[in-house]
């Protein structure tokens, strides 16, 4: 046991000093700038069933303090007012576009397919993949084209403020940030172009059209439900760049609502994330180990089971995941009570992922009454 603890100290250690180093590379937003003034940036919104959401957010884009837009919005085959919500705005303001719709095909998820439609129709130098459920700022797009031009990069992705209004939201959405920070060294992210150092948010990438060109789009992974994964590794497949920077500021985002949909919504492309079940059970058990066991051992010291010689490493392998926990959520502003049922959060995680993986192997993950089974299997075909 003592070997074991020691095993997760040293691993909680490696995760909480990378967090700390990753939040100080972490850029925050530049200041809007007019040098970027004239530039056209094309906002793409797929909507499938969003008639509680698109109308916000196409006001929230509209209010830009930076003009210089257009907002694009397919229909994706949407059984509610989405269609006729769009229609309207798009007949008050020239700037919104509805993008004609046409049944999926074979072959395509349908999220992909919408944004890919979009790009066609886009006109914009750059332009903004983003989601029915997201709210901007209003000086949201200036502050975004002015970093990315900052950071030079053709593909900039960040992540709204997550919104959480359940215990299921707190406890899972954060575990996002956890992994981000606590596995991903930015500073290899932008000394390299590997794949597998890169990451996204499907929530907000902002890409030049030149490099959504060159890297085939959104047709390039047809089939999957993470584009926050899967666009900057084809850009780096292009050879160039992709990076991250802090939009907490700029835009927020209630992802999911509840513990079903949480649970539904996270499953549907958490091991697509991971890719390979070699890393899922690496992971699983890295997690179990460094972040569950040591509250075990607490307890069983407080029962009187275990001897109190291992309190004080028990001790050190629970206190420094906590300490992690709480520096992401203080950067992010993320509910802080949460941080205490860390070990409760990690499996979570853990039987969402596993769940996540029954699901991929058995064909049946799906979204909004899709199954990405049968799209994957299309595309094989």
């Amino acid at each position: 046991m003592m070997v074991l603890l020691i095993i997760a100290s040293l691993f909680a250690l490696l995760c909480l000093v990378m967090t700390l180093v990753n939040l100080r590379l972490w850029p925050r937003p530049e200041p809007a700038s007019k040098s970027v003034e004239g530039t056209l940036v094309s906002i793409c919104i797929p909507a499938r069933n969003e008639e509680r959401n698109i109308g916000e957010v196409i006001k929230s884009l509209l209010a830009q303090e930076y003009r210089e837009i257009e907002v694009l919005v397919y229909d994706d085959e949407s059984t509610d007012r989405t269609r006729a919500i769009i229609e309207d705005l798009a007949a008050r303001d020239a700037r919104v576009v509805r993008v004609p719709s046409v049944p999926l095909p074979e072959g395509w998820n349908g999220k992909q397919h919408a944004c890919w439609r979009m790009s066609q129709r886009a006109r914009g130098k750059w332009m903004l993949f983003t989601d029915a459920d997201v709210r901007f700022t209003p000086d949201c797009i200036g502050r975004t084209l002015a970093s990315a031009n900052a950071q030079n990069a053709p593909l900039l992705s960040g992540f709204p403020h997550q919104e959480t209004g359940s215990l299921a939201e707190a406890m899972a959405v954060p575990m996002i940030f956890f992994l981000l920070l606590g596995y991903l060294p930015f500073a290899r992210m932008r000394s390299t172009l590997d794949q597998s150092a890169s990451a996204g948010c499907g929530q907000f990438l902002f890409i030049r059209r030149d490099a959504y060109d060159a890297s085939g789009g959104h047709e390039g992974f047809r089939a999957s439900m993470h584009d926050g994964i899967m666009l900057p590794r084809a850009v780096r497949r292009a050879g160039m760049k992709s990076d991250l920077f802090d939009c907490t500021d700029l835009c927020s985002c209630r992802m999911y609502n509840g513990f079903a949909q949480t649970w539904r919504g996270f499953a549907k492309n958490a091991y697509e994330g991971l890719g390979t079940p070699v890393l899922l059970i690496f992971l699983t058990v890295v997690h179990l180990i460094a972040h569950v066991l040591p509250w075990i051992v607490l307890v069983r010291i407080a029962t009187g089971n275990t001897s109190k010689t291992l309190l004080p490493l028990a001790l050190l392998a629970c206190a420094m995941p906590l300490v992690q926990r709480w520096a992401i959520h203080s950067r992010l502003k993320l509910p802080q009570w949460v941080v205490v049922l860390h070990p409760l959060s990690i499996l979570m995680m853990t039987l969402i992922q596993w769940h996540s993986f029954v699901l991929h192997i058995s064909g049946r993950r799906s979204w909004r009454g899709r199954t990405a089974g049968r799209v994957a299997r299309n595309v094989a075909a």
